[in-house]
């Protein structure tokens, strides 16, 4: 065990029991932490990710609980219906102001985790007047993201820039996913490369070493010789799934034996639904508990990414780690150049084709189901991936190395 940190503030918009998004990651690092022997506190949000609505039970302001033995401060913040840029910043703020009006203790280093940008910058803010040392783990790059949508030259994006530079340029340290991720924030945002460490996220699905993979499918009532092509995770804009409901239903009008499954939650699913009712070869299945959710994956025959084509280096899918960890093969429709199209090519895990163009994602998902050596291979090069770039454990240590470092 490290010299333990005296204590140590997460400051998260998301945590547990949220099932996907950031909020698994942010959960196992601090968990992993405290398992080092490191004091760790959580200060987040009500659970509303990925359902944007508020969960069940969960009233009031404030309320503080513990979460498998982690002490948590939960501050109430506004969940927009519809989320779009300025609701989201409004959720932003209502959490990040409500989080630096609490009581925060004596943390020896605070840990604010971005996305949300706006509240990390609040609470950097308040550190920073309280002579605390703060850190900042980046998993989206908003200025990215706004130049990918609205363009590099847009007064929205040129001030977003100039926001996030400040932001991250303030902290002591900052912590990014991935290698594309790390030149920009050095090379765009100004960022001193000293300070900007890369700590890739890992798989946070369990794989039970006992499985019946036919049982799984009778559950999911999917039939044999059905080839099941998965998307898990949020059903958002960037996501572009429109392109799966179309792939879909020119499956259905070939007799295609392709079955795109979408399994998840998000602010597009009912207009997702809508656009793919009466389509044979598309059904919808809702979040499931962990334990369920990695049976639906290892059940299937494909796995999905689906990005819009302007979609390059503002995020990397955190569902990948969680693809590649179960032997499956993966497809993405994503940009050649894209950080997505990178973790195909590094993992050799998968085939990256053509975004927004369903009859080349379909075609590619019945071409690996009609050649199974080729799917096994390619399924296991990317848990091989896994297990020697994507561990927790890894990913852990890198995490507590950069907060000891500031310590």
């Amino acid at each position: 065990m490290t010299e333990p940190l005296s204590t140590v503030l997460v400051v998260a918009l998301n945590y547990a029991p949220e099932p996907t998004g950031n909020a698994p990651y942010t959960t196992k690092l601090v968990e992993g932490l405290r398992g080092q022997g490191h004091d760790v506190r959580v200060l987040t949000g009500y659970p509303h990710y990925p359902w944007w609505r508020v969960q069940e039970g969960y009233t009031g302001l404030s309320r503080t609980e513990l979460v498998n033995s982690v002490p948590v401060q939960r501050v109430r913040h506004t969940v927009p219906a519809a989320p779009r840029t300025l609701s989201r910043l409004l959720m932003e703020f209502t959490f990040g102001l409500h989080a630096v009006f609490v009581r925060w203790g004596e943390p020896d280093t605070v840990l604010v985790v971005s996305p949300a940008l706006f509240s990390s910058g609040l609470a950097v803010l308040k550190a920073r007047l309280r002579g605390k040392r703060v850190a900042i783990w980046v998993q989206d790059l908003y200025s990215r993201g706004l130049e990918e949508t609205a363009g590099r030259r847009s007064i929205v994006s040129r001030a977003m820039r100039r926001v996030e530079s400040a932001i991250l340029s303030s902290c002591a340290s900052v912590t990014v996913i991935h290698d594309r991720f790390r030149a920009y924030v050095v090379d765009d945002l100004n960022v001193p490369k000293s300070k900007v460490h890369v700590v890739r996220n890992w798989s946070h699905v369990q794989l039970p070493s006992q499985f019946d993979r036919g049982l799984a499918r009778r559950e999911l009532d999917w039939a044999e010789g059905e080839i099941i092509a998965l998307h898990a995770g949020n059903m958002g804009v960037k996501q572009g799934l429109e392109n799966v409901v179309e792939a879909a239903r020119l499956a259905s009008a070939l007799g295609s034996p392709v079955k795109f499954v979408l399994l998840g939650d998000g602010n597009r699913r009912a207009a997702l639904e809508e656009a793919g009712a009466g389509i044979p070869n598309l059904t919808f299945v809702r979040p499931m508990d962990d334990a369920a959710y990695s049976a639906a994956l290892r059940a299937a025959d494909v796995l999905l990414v689906n990005e819009l084509a302007d979609v390059r280096e503002m995020s990397v899918p955190s569902k990948l780690t969680s693809y590649f960890a179960t032997g499956l093969p993966v497809v993405a429709a994503t940009h050649e150049e894209s950080a997505t199209s990178d973790e195909i090519r590094l993992s050799e895990g998968g085939v990256r084709v053509d975004p927004e163009r369903p009859s080349v994602l379909l075609r590619a998902i019945e071409a690996l189901g009609a050649d199974p050596e080729r799917a096994t291979a390619l399924g296991a090069n990317g848990q091989r991936y896994a297990l020697r770039m994507l561990s927790a454990e890894a990913a852990i240590t890198a995490h507590e190395r950069v907060l000891l470092s500031h310590a």
